[in-house]
């Protein structure tokens, strides 16, 4: 299985820039590179800050935006977003209210977590329904391979802004995954390129599509930085997680003859 992972857009309605930066035209340049390059991808998710302030405007044109886009693509909420507002554009809200689904392919079943807290928090939660819910998922896969895609980390990540807003109740979430084979968790909120084993279960996160969060806060003036953005291009067996992050913005040709290196290397 194939599949495209992208977060963090923060999408302000047309004619805006956030941080001096433009939501759509870097969610622009992302789909095309993607439709361009990997439009055999199974899908594509989208793990949350869909929008910077969750406004109704910025939903449509996303939704308008990926309906011309030819990956089918699953979205998901997180910290920025607005849950009334996402649900009156997208639907999807499950028996609790929350934004959560299930896909299954090839065996494998990927479970798309609605983490969202809501403000004036910016840490996450996943609270007793939703906890119920994914319980029974879990149960379903009766022993397959899980992958889990969420906004927030249930985890500290090294980074002393980020750990103060992770997933509240980290515990309690980590005790649901105890006997079955969750094999990765891919998550965003961190905008940066993580990557590393919990629990013994892998974990990678990406830059935001919009900007990004410096690893250390003082090689910059600001809180956020503009670093090249990037979206992953998933591979998923049985038996491997392959996870190539694309920085879409930044590839340019290296000053070298366009005939160079084109021999025999092996």
């Amino acid at each position: 299985m194939k599949l495209i992972h992208l977060t963090d857009l923060h999408l302000v309605p047309p004619g805006e820039l956030l941080w001096g930066l433009d939501p759509f035209a870097r969610l622009d340049a992302a789909l095309r590179d993607i439709e361009a390059h990997h439009a055999d991808a199974d899908c594509c998710i989208m793990t949350g800050d869909l929008s910077e302030r969750g406004e109704v405007a910025a939903y449509r044109l996303l939704q308008d935006r990926l309906q011309q886009f030819p990956v089918r693509t699953h979205v998901m909420l997180g910290n920025h977003d607005n849950r009334e507002n996402f649900l009156s554009v997208f639907g999807g809200a499950d028996a609790s209210g929350h934004v959560q689904k299930t896909l299954v392919k090839d065996g494998m079943h990927l479970l798309l977590l609605d983490t969202l807290k809501g403000p004036p928090s910016s840490a996450g939660l996943y609270d007793a329904p939703r906890r119920a819910w994914l319980s029974a998922e879990l149960d379903k896969a009766r022993g397959a391979p899980v992958y889990l895609f969420m906004h927030h980390p249930p985890f500290d990540i090294g980074h002393a802004l980020m750990d103060l807003i992770k997933l509240d109740d980290a515990e309690a979430f980590a005790a649901l995954l105890k006997g079955h084979d969750v094999r990765h968790i891919f998550f965003g909120h961190a905008h940066r390129t993580i990557s590393g084993v919990w629990n013994g279960i892998g974990f990678s996160s990406l830059p935001g599509v919009n900007h990004q969060l410096p690893l250390v806060g003082a090689s910059v003036q600001t809180v956020y930085s503009d670093e090249p953005p990037m979206y992953a291009a998933v591979t998923l067996t049985p038996g491997m997680t392959i996870v190539h992050s694309d920085a879409f913005l930044h590839r340019k040709p290296a000053l070298m003859p366009e005939e160079a290196e084109r021999g025999d290397w092996f």
